[in-house]
């Protein structure tokens, strides 16, 4: 069998895709090619720089999709099935809208790919793909060593994605990866993870965890084994890990370089109000002042929209973002993903702006989906583009790059700094009203007129 495995994109524009060199290695698919027999030809597609090969004579075409993605994976997946080629659908979105994703796929895969790929790939071989596939719950990570030779033929970014453990501990109303792995958090055996660093024979990586050092003993033996190594590396973490100085010290022995921690607001009843109360943005400040002690550039993301917030409080979070000089920083207001806590709050106080955002062909990214109580859709929407450009203005660029203890600490980091930020204000100006899929109408109706099955 000749499979496509395939990373669609956010959508298309008439000007020139971005090359492969401004992208990650989407991970997702080398896990489903290291769960595929050597007996079938897998072949990777990255729609985000490349064309989708309609015209090749594949067997089976499957799709990992994404909120945001959703749109574009549902075209590129009815053009294959018009053709008559079976098509599988999984990913976050599709398991937390199965309903939705029914009618583009012959296939889903619900939950983890170590679950339902190799049960899929043995029905398809005999021609009888079940509808559904569900991951069971006792899933393990282990014995599974993601093949990156599909992407032999693509020039990505120059840094492994790894992946330690899945879940987070914390249970935040905003985000989907509680219901998505239903709770449940879990590592890979830590001799996995150092085979697969050294196969992939890069010096720089990405833990794509939710939370990397949330389990603190297994962290600490994880940082322990990369120090001989000799890698630089950058992952999402929770502030907390400030609190801990034994760690702290394993981070910069290790080679961490950079972190990404979601403050989220500089107020404890909006942190209240998001499930994250246990966050202390008293203590911010301190905690910072500790991670740049030890040479690490800590990139902050900030989430508006909540009932207390103005347009003040995002320049307020501008204002603590450059006073901090931040290696880099996000300023987003809610999006409402389906599945999460937040999504059927606004949908129960019928304050959606637009049901289904991410197949409504109005939607334009950066747009606010949802009615905020303290200011219009539209001034959310605008407070956070304004702060993202003014963060990524070319005078604050340089204010923050001449932190010295950790964004210009060394040379490395000096031009990690400069990349990060000018492909960060570059990717700020593409996406920027972007819609999401062709920008064309649907290709079936069911793409708009969706029974309200919730997700």
């Amino acid at each position: 069998m000749r499979i496509a495995l395939i990373r669609p994109g956010l959508g298309l524009r008439d000007e020139p895709r971005l090359g492969s060199l401004c992208c990650q290695e989407p991970s997702a698919l080398a896990v489903l090619a290291a769960l595929t027999p050597q007996t079938f030809e897998v072949v990777a597609i990255d729609d985000r720089f490349e064309p989708v090969p309609y015209d090749q004579p594949w067997d089976l075409v499957a799709l990992s999709v994404g909120t945001f993605h959703a749109r574009r994976a549902y075209e590129i997946a009815d053009r294959f099935r018009a053709q008559g080629i079976p098509v599988v659908l999984g990913g976050f979105h599709i398991t937390l809208c199965p309903d939705e994703a029914a009618s583009h796929a012959d296939a889903l895969a619900l939950g983890e790919a170590e679950g339902t790929w190799p049960t899929i790939l043995a029905d398809a071989e005999q021609g009888a793909l079940k509808s559904r596939y569900r991951c069971p719950d006792a899933i393990t990570m282990a014995g599974v060593i993601p093949d990156r030779r599909i992407f032999t033929d693509k020039r990505y970014a120059p840094i492994s994605v790894i992946q330690y453990g899945r879940g987070c501990r914390f249970t935040c109303e905003f985000c989907s990866i509680r219901a998505f792995y239903r709770g449940r958090c879990y590592e890979r055996p830590i001799a996995e993870v150092l085979t697969e660093i050294q196969r992939a024979g890069r010096r720089r990586l990405f833990f794509a965890d939710d939370n990397l050092l949330s389990h603190r003993t297994g962290a600490k033996e994880l940082l322990r084994a990369l120090i001989p190594l000799g890698v630089r590396w950058s992952a999402q973490l929770s502030i907390d890990v400030a609190d801990d100085p034994e760690l702290l010290m394993l981070m910069q022995l290790s080679g961490c370089q950079a972190v990404v921690i979601g403050f989220e607001s500089l107020s404890s009843t909006t942190l209240r109000a998001m499930g994250k109360g246990w966050a202390k943005p008293e203590g911010y400040a301190q905690a910072l002042a500790r991670l740049r002690a030890h040479g690490i550039m800590v990139y902050g993301t900030f989430v508006f929209g909540y009932d207390d917030d103005t347009p003040d409080t995002v320049a307020d979070a501008l204002a603590f973002a450059m006073k901090e000089r931040l290696f880099m920083a996000n300023f987003n207001h809610l999006q409402p993903y389906p599945g999460t806590r937040l999504y059927e709050r606004l949908q129960q106080e019928h304050r959606l702006r637009y049901e289904r955002w991410w197949l409504d062909p109005r939607y334009r990214f950066g747009e606010a989906v949802f009615e905020p109580r303290g200011m219009s859709a539209a001034a959310l929407a605008d407070a956070c583009h304004k702060a993202r450009t003014a963060f990524h203005s070319f005078a604050h660029m340089t204010a923050r790059a001449w932190e010295r203890q950790a964004n210009s600490r060394s040379l490395d980091n000096v031009v990690t700094f400069a990349v990060a930020n000018l492909l960060s204000r570059r990717d700020i100006k593409r996406k920027h009203a972007l819609p999401l899929g062709s920008g064309k109408p649907p290709l079936t109706p069911s793409t708009t007129t969706l029974p309200d099955s919730g997700p």
